[in-house]
């Protein structure tokens, strides 16, 4: 039976997710984070905050932990309409390298889940599985398949290290950061911010989106499979406009908004073939991004709400 769970990246959507529906079981979560704002006062939850590059506290806590199984949730993205993934880029597989390196050090039996992302995929529309075509597409993309063949490398120098490759596709939630795309649209329709959703309609924007509860349902799966799995992807496996989701909360909310819905752009994605994490995990599919897109217009209709009280 697993003890003792890695969680890094702790303190993002995925992770807070994952604590609240792990926190209760008879297991001990370590969660790593450059800073935590709340704390589970709970035994069996220890909060780390360490700077991946921290080699010395790195070194610290797995001689400490015997950890069995490391969630690797950890990496530095930018804000929706940034392209500084090069800015990124160095930071995110060095601190990744530096993980895996510090954690084989103590030689125990240990399985790595590795979050990689769907930008790696070279096929720009269509369906694509876990045996689809790869590609450095920007330094996001290259990120994730270094780290990959780094993983690759270091299971073939130790026996005793496993990992599990996480393809996810986009996904949404209470938690997700103000600075990406769905929750500022969900801003932008609260406070009437027409300039801006008339430019997101006319990008016509469309992906693969799934609420975040799902996903992280199937990553908590993976934790605890005992089956040995190299790749596999997490998907909603149909694809979402964001002019639907835009349609559907002024509809929902019955807000009153003059938008411009013409001379919208074609636009084509990629969808994740989920049938293979369905099978293998037992995973259902129970919500979706509509759901999440509301839960994140009630939450921010009641902040604003409370700042508007005197």
């Amino acid at each position: 039976m697993i003890k003792n769970i890695l969680i890094t990246g702790a303190n993002g959507q995925d992770g807070k997710i994952i604590l609240q529906k792990l926190y209760k079981r008879k297991i001990n979560l370590i969660l790593i984070d450059k800073r935590f704002k709340k704390k589970i006062r709970k035994k069996n939850v220890k909060y780390f905050e360490i700077n991946l590059k921290d080699k010395n506290k790195l070194e610290k806590l797995f001689k400490f932990y015997k950890v069995e199984v490391v969630l690797n949730l950890a990496s530095n993205n930018p804000n929706y309409r940034q392209n500084s993934y090069n800015k990124h880029y160095l930071e995110n597989i060095n601190n990744s390298k530096n993980l895996i390196d510090n954690l084989i050090k103590y030689k125990n039996e240990v399985r790595f889940i590795s979050c990689s992302s769907s930008r790696i995929f070279r096929k720009k529309n269509g369906l694509v599985n876990e045996n689809s075509n790869i590609s450095v597409n920007d330094f996001y993309s290259k990120f994730r398949i270094e780290t990959n063949d780094y993983l690759i490398k270091t299971k073939k120098r130790n026996k005793n290290f496993d990992f599990t490759n996480v393809i996810l596709f986009n996904h949404d939630s209470l938690f997700r950061s103000n600075r990406f795309l769905l929750p500022r649209v969900i801003f932008a329709l609260i406070s009437k911010n027409q300039k801006f959703l008339n430019q997101i309609i006319k990008e016509n924007i469309v992906m693969d989106y799934s609420h975040a509860e799902d996903i992280c349902d199937a990553l908590i799966k993976i934790l605890f499979l005992k089956k040995k799995i190299n790749n596999i992807i997490l998907s909603s496996g149909k694809k979402t406009y964001i002019n639907d989701i835009i349609k559907y909360l002024i509809k929902k909310n019955k807000l009153e908004l003059k938008l411009n819905y013409n001379n919208i752009k074609k636009r084509y994605c990629i969808i994740g073939d989920n049938t293979y994490a369905k099978k293998t995990l037992k995973w259902k599919i129970k919500k979706n991004i509509f759901l999440a897109a509301q839960e994140i217009f009630k939450k921010n209709i009641f902040f604003s709400f409370v700042k508007k009280k005197p």
